[in-house]
């Protein structure tokens, strides 16, 4: 009887062991945005809410905007949040992010150099 439970137990661990490390907590995703000018990077206004507000989005560890690329590299905690959701943190601050359209919200809040011209 004690090896029976032992076993089990033996098969319980190493299976739970097994599927949580098919799990990977640190993703990594390329976000295409569009940046209306050529400084956003270095903006007083957008380049300061980058450094703040991006590392303020939920589950977000780390970014890199790569401007000439337009696009976000976004390294996050999978456990935390979904792309989801990180892409519509992302257009709270002005921007596009894939097929999420940037808020009008956001989008007021850029300097006149930086907003969308629709």
């Amino acid at each position: 009887m004690k090896k029976t439970i032992f076993n089990f137990l033996l098969v319980l661990f190493l299976s739970n062991n097994t599927f949580s490390q098919k799990l990977k907590t640190n993703q990594k995703a390329v976000i295409k945005t569009t940046l209306n000018c050529d400084h956003c990077n270095e903006c007083e206004t957008c380049g300061l809410k980058f450094k703040t507000e991006m590392l303020k989005i939920k589950g977000v560890k780390m970014y890199e905007l790569d401007d000439n690329a337009m696009t976000f590299t976004v390294y996050y905690n999978a456990k935390k949040t979904n792309l989801q959701a990180i892409k519509e943190g992302i257009s709270k601050l002005g921007y596009d992010a894939d097929e999420v359209k940037a808020t009008l919200e956001g989008i007021a809040s850029l300097d006149e150099c930086c907003k969308k011209l629709d």
